[in-house]
């Protein structure tokens, strides 16, 4: 069952303008050198004023400006059991583990409706879902490599999945053929990052912060997916995850995957769901009952990291990373989505 949690409130403090970015980096869409599970374990657990900072965000208008808003946490009960993670099994693998279990949706009628049509395509080659009628949700290092933002953000664009091809009849039965989406392309107005995926502000927890949300230019009409606040692995059903992204390896399709979760902290999720880079950026999402309900939901609890090699018992590890929705982050990313608190006060 889905639990309603009271969640902390995140408020503006000030904002104020910084340089316009450079846009040079170039886009990585896969990590080295994070913090593992076993440096997880031993990170302090952040202050108040620690998660003020790391809370704080940047965002970037469609015009290349750029502001720093400074935050306020009110109502926090501060966690002092420290970075826990449980212990699962370990197995040393790759990026596909074993047999490769995605799946291509090749059916316009399941590519074009709920839950695979709020997958989005990001311009700058990875993998998002809607979150609101002019929200999209993704990695923050599809933007940003923890220094500067990336080449093509500056005109970032989202690739919505198209319901009818346009043009002539031969590309569209070829696309239908193929199971090829076409995508609606729209303009993004702004986009937001927290100060903790920047180097420099938080050293070795930058994973913890690796999501980023963009305001389309204008709303669609789709169905959207609602944030979730993420349950423990032992509050999931058989501790399984789903997620759809569009995967590098198979050029143009949707790709949608499910897996159950190996281990985790309190702000990663470590698993082995088969993800090629261009995933990357993915709403994972659950199914679970809505309180004294009988209907089910699909939640989005988590953002695709993407690969990493972590440490375990002083080796290099490698597993598929997702960034969970505390209920810290939960309140960031709903008071982005409505601008205020007010419609953030349970999660």
């Amino acid at each position: 069952t889905w639990h309603l949690k009271k969640i902390p409130q995140i408020v503006s403090k000030r904002t104020f303008s910084l340089d316009s970015p450079k846009f040079e980096a170039k886009t990585k869409l896969e990590l080295n050198s994070v913090c593992g599970i076993e440096c997880q374990r031993k990170l302090p657990v952040p202050s108040l004023s620690d998660l003020k900072d790391l809370l704080s965000y940047e965002t970037v208008f469609e015009n290349g400006t750029r502001t720093l808003t400074e935050v306020n946490v009110l109502g926090l009960a501060l966690d002092t059991a420290g970075n826990t993670t449980t212990r699962r099994s370990l197995r040393k693998k790759r990026q596909i583990y074993g047999t490769d279990s995605r799946f291509s949706i090749y059916d316009k009628r399941f590519m074009t409706n709920f839950p695979f049509n709020t997958a989005v395509k990001i311009s700058t080659g990875c993998s998002g879902i809607l979150i609101s009628p002019k929200h999209v949700l993704t990695a923050a290092h599809c933007l940003h490599n923890g220094k500067d933002y990336v080449k093509g953000s500056k005109r970032l664009r989202v690739g919505l999945m198209k319901t009818k091809s346009r043009g002539d009849g031969r590309k569209r039965k070829d696309a239908k053929r193929n199971g090829m989406p076409s995508f609606q392309w729209t303009r993004v107005k702004s986009t937001h990052i927290p100060k903790g995926w920047f180097k420099g502000v938080s050293g070795d927890i930058a994973l913890d912060y690796d999501y980023a949300v963009l305001e389309l230019k204008r709303p669609h009409k789709r169905k959207y997916m609602e944030l979730g606040i993420s349950p423990a692995i032992k509050m999931m059903p058989g501790s399984m995850i789903h997620f759809s992204g569009f995967d590098n390896d198979r050029s143009g399709q949707l790709v949608y995957r499910f897996c159950s979760i190996s281990d985790e902290s309190n702000d990663l999720f470590y698993q082995y769901c088969d993800a090629e880079p261009g995933s990357t950026g993915s709403g994972v999402y659950l199914r679970l009952k809505e309180p004294n309900k009988k209907k089910w939901k699909r939640k989005i609890i988590a953002v695709f990291s993407g690969h990493q090699w972590v440490d375990v018992n002083g080796e290099q590890q490698d597993y598929n990373v997702a960034v969970r929705i505390t209920p810290l982050k939960y309140a960031q990313i709903c008071f982005w989505i409505h601008g205020n608190d007010e419609n953030c006060t349970q999660g």
